[in-house]
């Protein structure tokens, strides 16, 4: 991989999945990458592989514990270029009104898990007119689908909010990139009981993302098929989009 136009690289959610991948495939650009879980013990193997990989153990729902992951590590490796907001949970349901600790356990990982970074990051970014910031939501978030209300819910919440993000932050000369990946091969997808199609390894998915915030997209969407899938249901009308998931969804969701 040719040199990154990024020196200092944080990315949560790193000891597996995708933010794993993101790692090992960008750690010999030779650009600092600080990476971040709740794992401490995964994160500091990972970090002892390579030369600029350094371990920050964090909880993103503890807000000033993230304040203060943020100030340590721009304090060791100097200004952070490039945030990857990766930490996120999932669990599945099959009520329409899943317990409350559902929730709070899903949506303060994968929204204030988000949103604790954003606000830690933003007020050096601002000052310097300069930074890249990105959170992985997912194509899911697009749709409401049986059985996933939750993790649903919470991603669409993700979309949202970079959407009505993308103008403030670029006002402020920081660029966001939003990620929305489909099934990816993942300790987070193994949970699933349902049919999960396109699947992808997760070496896959980190490609798509590093070439995409290369270029700075707004949105890294994949694999097409689903994105395309996904953004056809979004715009059809709900008695259309009912009965979609009636015929060719509800049939394969597990009893």
């Amino acid at each position: 991989m040719p040199p990154l136009d990024w020196k200092t690289i944080w990315i949560t959610g790193a000891s597996s999945g995708i933010g794993l991948a993101i790692v090992r495939q960008i750690a010999a650009t030779g650009a600092v990458i600080a990476i971040s879980a709740r794992s401490s013990g995964k994160l500091r193997e990972l970090a002892d592989e390579y030369s600029n990989v350094y371990a920050f153990p964090l909880d993103v729902t503890d807000e000033k514990a993230v304040a203060k992951c943020v100030i340590d590590i721009e304090a060791a490796h100097g200004p952070i270029d490039l945030a990857i907001l990766n930490a996120g949970v999932s669990a599945n349901s099959t009520e329409a009104r899943p317990e409350a600790e559902l929730f709070r356990v899903i949506y303060e990982t994968n929204i204030l898990g988000v949103t604790n970074a954003v606000a830690a990051l933003v007020p050096a970014m601002s000052k310097r007119g300069a930074g890249h910031i990105s959170w992985v939501a997912s194509l899911a978030g697009y749709n409401g689908i049986p059985g996933s209300a939750v993790y649903n819910s919470s991603k669409a919440a993700l979309i949202t909010l970079a959407e009505a993000s993308y103008f403030e932050l670029a006002a402020k000369g920081i660029d966001l990139s939003l990620i929305n990946p489909g099934f990816v091969r993942t300790p987070l997808t193994a949970k699933n009981r349902f049919p999960m199609p396109f699947m992808i390894e997760p070496e896959k998915a980190a490609a798509i993302i590093i070439k995409g915030l290369r270029r700075k997209k707004f949105e890294i969407a994949f694999p097409w098929q689903m994105a395309l899938g996904a953004k056809f249901l979004r715009i059809m009308p709900y008695p259309v989009f009912f009965q979609i998931i009636r015929k060719f969804l509800l049939p394969k969701m597990p009893k």
